[in-house]
Order: C-alpha cells, then structure tokens, then sequence
C-alpha cells in the first residue's frame, strides 16, 4: 500500500493507496509547523486505527510540501513510522513535464503533482485550479510543458482580510450564497467572494482560451474550495477532488 501526504498551508491531506490504485481513505489535519516527529507519528498512527487499516502493510510513502520548516519532521516522522524514508516531490524527482519557468524549483511541489494527474487524465492544453489558502491556476500546453500560472488569494483568506479590515463586517464561513443581491450583510459578503470569484475565473480562463486559439481547452478544478465556486461559473469546469492524490501516485510509480 501506498501512503501519499499532502502538506498545504491550512491543512495536511493524507491518502493511502492499494496496489491497484484505489484510495482507501483520505483524511485531514491542521497543519502545524510546530509539530514534533513524535506528533506526527501519533497523528498517522491515528488516522490508520480510525479508518481500520494498519501502518504496518504500507510498502511505500510520497511526500508532498509548500511548509518548508514542516519538511524535515514530516520526513523524520514518516521513516520512523514505516522503517524507510518516503519519496519527496522536489528536484531530481521524475514526473515527466517540461517545466517552462525561469526558475524551475519554484513551482509548488502540490502544482506538479495536480498537473501531472492532470495530463492522465485530459487532452492539453489544460487548466488546473487548486482552491486552497491561494489559488493557483497553471497551464499547461501540448508536449506535457506546464507553461505557468497564475497565484491568487484564496477566497478564505479574502474573507478573513475583508472581515478583519473593515469593522462593521463579521466573520462568516464559505457557503453557498441564497441569491446573486444580498439582502443583509453576510449574504452581502457571501454573494461578492462567490460570485465575485467565479466571475473572475472565469474571465482568466477566457483570456487564456484565447492564448489556445482553435483547440478544445479542458479545465480541471480541485482544492476544498472549489465545489462551491465552480457551480457559479458559466465556463464548463471538472471538479476533481482526488486530483493531488492521483498525481502523487503517478509521481511515485514513475520514481520507483
């Protein structure tokens, strides 16, 4: 069995794999910079006695990370857990994109695996989009060449910056909005960072669209954010939430 981790800002996306590519169970945790190795370990050890597995059958580990100052205990974790170290998504990692960027080792670790799911999965060119705390939106062209992308707000952190600089504007949580006009403040909010989100969307898949003239453009959306927003775009929009997943699967069966 494969045990594939996700790091993300906000949280830790944990997945395990059978041997035919079937995921048994995908948790979440808080991420936690502070965590020791000892922690980490409980917290897996955790996650497998709740969903009835056991660490023991896992044959291999992929790690996946954009908290740099986790890296180190979550690897330290993992080895003392499994008895060997995972596999980290980074440079001298096989995953067979052409990387067109002025400095390659910026691309997110987590953007690498969702294009590379996504090439599995669609005919280029394609955008992908990954609603967590940013969203990012990447491109990706014929030849299996990620172009590059685009880095936004993410909408909770859009939320949290529009109720903490305006006084008279509460907290409110991500949710459906009753109707395009808000009749009250929250619905007010909730209204603006939905539809004002996929409004944008949007408008940048248009723009890229245009980049790709005459070729079927296909769009894949993943990230805990995204079942609400891409509802309200009128572009034709694939919600993927094993997108990640499936990426550090391949990743990792290219690698072994």
């Amino acid at each position: 069995m494969l045990l594939a981790i996700d790091v993300g800002n906000s949280n830790t996306s944990v997945g395990l794999f059978d041997g035919e590519k079937n995921l048994r169970f995908l948790a979440s945790l808080d991420t936690d910079s502070r965590k020791t190795a000892d922690q980490i370990s409980i917290d897996l050890m955790n996650l497998f006695t709740l969903y009835h597995f056991s660490y023991r059958d896992v044959t291999g580990a992929i790690l996946c990370s954009v908290v740099p100052p986790l890296n180190f205990m979550m690897e330290k974790a993992l080895t003392r857990l499994l008895g060997k170290p995972p596999m980290v998504v980074g440079p001298g990692v096989k995953t067979g994109l052409n990387i067109r960027l002025t400095v390659q080792t910026q691309v997110g670790a987590d953007i690498v695996a969702s294009a590379v799911a996504a090439l599995e999965k669609f005919k280029p060119p394609i955008i992908t989009i990954d609603m967590g705390t940013a969203t990012t939106i990447g491109i990706i062209s014929e030849g299996r060449t990620y172009e590059g992308g685009l880095l936004l707000p993410g909408v909770n952190v859009s939320l949290e910056a529009l109720s903490r600089r305006a006084a008279q504007l509460p907290d409110i949580s991500l949710q459906h909005p009753k109707s395009l006009i808000g009749k009250n403040t929250e619905d007010c909010m909730r209204s603006g960072i939905v539809y004002g989100t996929a409004g944008m969307l949007d408008g940048i898949i248009d723009r890229i669209r245009e980049l790709f003239p005459n070729q079927e453009l296909s769009v894949v959306a993943t990230g805990k954010n995204a079942p609400v927003i891409v509802r309200y775009c009128h572009n034709p929009i694939i919600y993927d939430k094993f997108l990640l997943m499936d990426g550090l699967w391949t990743i990792y069966q290219k690698n072994r």
